[in-house]
């Protein structure tokens, strides 16, 4: 008799396990079945688009070329440049302020059959020493650099002002509401719309910001080409893009807030902690998890840095914005290169994919104990 109610606990144990997992799967499915068709069949059907020669509008059937993209796009010299010697003396030759001649990276890479295919990235001076970067595609490398430019500036800016923000308006005030709303307001607006206003905005001759300046500094600031100047092209990106994104990082960190047990700060003033002192000892540790999920899925976003982009300077002035995917559009829709455009998008992804398992490797979330 113990032997058969045993074995009925046994049976009904695995009939609830089996009941567990099914529900879990049934749940599981909408999300599963949505990453699949939105994301696992488009990488795969860009991949073995990038192993071929596609060409919009070609009257060529594609031919299967391999991984001839994804050389041609990961192609990476560095190349030693010796210096300009005169024919007769062997000497060093410099020019008028004394610097040291060398030769133009276009007759360097046109010498050598080695480096066929190759343009010029960018020349580094290293250890007294100048070296020659040249790539299949440059234009894939400076914008791949500034995509990571774009992250490392806009992260941790936008986080840290997005907590600031949530904590300001997680006071028990008059009028907080409104708050939340005009701080929320520029991420419902679409991104095209917002471009196009800052557009104007930057405008160098009529644009509100540098009357702005002009009127603050008396006249000596400005007007600066905010969006002309390669220097300050992509900062300007920047602010505006800030500008219209903390406010999503705000309610995620708002409802962060709102998680954390009064009693902990109850306990803090017991302890004579100060506000200063609260916010590092008490908010900022319980904010752990949440923290992790605005720099990981802010990172993302920053990655995929493309519409304000496009709209206000088109990658110029001279590439000084030029973004990956904006490389991979106007390879596509200009160049009517689909399989090499394939390419771009299919490198773009695992890095972006290599990033994100990197942050959430190095911050690692807290675990409530039971």
């Amino acid at each position: 008799m113990i032997e058969k109610t045993g074995q009925r606990w046994r049976l009904r144990f695995r009939t609830e396990g089996l009941k567990e997992t099914l529900m879990a799967w049934l749940m599981l499915a909408p999300a599963a079945i949505g990453l699949t068709i939105f994301l696992i069949v488009p990488f795969l059907m860009a991949f073995q688009l990038s192993l071929t020669d596609t060409r919009l509008l070609s009257p060529n059937p594609p031919q299967f070329v391999g991984l001839e993209n994804y050389r041609q796009l990961l192609r990476i010299h560095v190349i030693w440049m010796e210096p300009l010697k005169d024919p007769a003396t062997g000497e060093v030759q410099r020019d008028e302020q004394g610097q040291v001649l060398y030769p133009r990276p276009r007759t360097i890479l046109r010498s050598d059959p080695r480096y066929e295919g190759l343009s010029e990235l960018a020349q580094v001076h290293l250890f007294g020493q100048r070296f020659l970067l040249a790539a299949g595609d440059p234009t894939f490398w400076r914008g791949l650099l500034n995509n990571f430019y774009f992250a490392l500036v806009v992260v941790p800016v936008q986080s840290a002002f997005a907590l600031l923000l949530a904590v300001l308006v997680n006071q028990k005030i008059r009028g907080v509401h409104l708050f939340r709303a005009l701080y929320f307001m520029p991420v419902v607006v679409p991104m095209v719309v917002v471009a196009v206003i800052w557009f104007f905005l930057y405008n160098p001759g009529v644009g509100t910001i540098n009357a702005f300046l002009k009127a603050v500094s008396l006249g000596r600031l400005g007007p600066f080409n905010w969006l002309g100047d390669p220097r300050l092209a992509f900062p300007s990106i920047m602010l505006l893009s800030i500008w219209q994104g903390v406010g999503f990082q705000m309610v995620i960190f708002l409802a962060g807030l709102q998680e954390i047990p009064g009693e902990l700060y109850e306990a803090a003033e017991v302890d004579g902690c100060n506000e200063l002192q609260k916010f590092f000892y008490v908010t900022l540790p319980q904010l752990r998890n949440t923290t992790i999920f605005v720099v990981v899925a802010t990172t993302i976003l920053a990655f995929q840095l493309f519409t304000q982009v496009h709209v206000m300077t088109g990658g110029g002035p001279g590439e000084a914005t030029m973004t990956t995917i904006l490389h991979a559009v106007r390879e596509g829709r200009y160049q009517l290169r689909a399989g090499y455009a394939s390419a771009i998008t299919v490198v773009f992804f695992l890095i972006v994919l290599a990033v994100s398992i990197v942050q959430r490797a190095l911050m690692r979330e807290e675990r409530a104990i039971e």
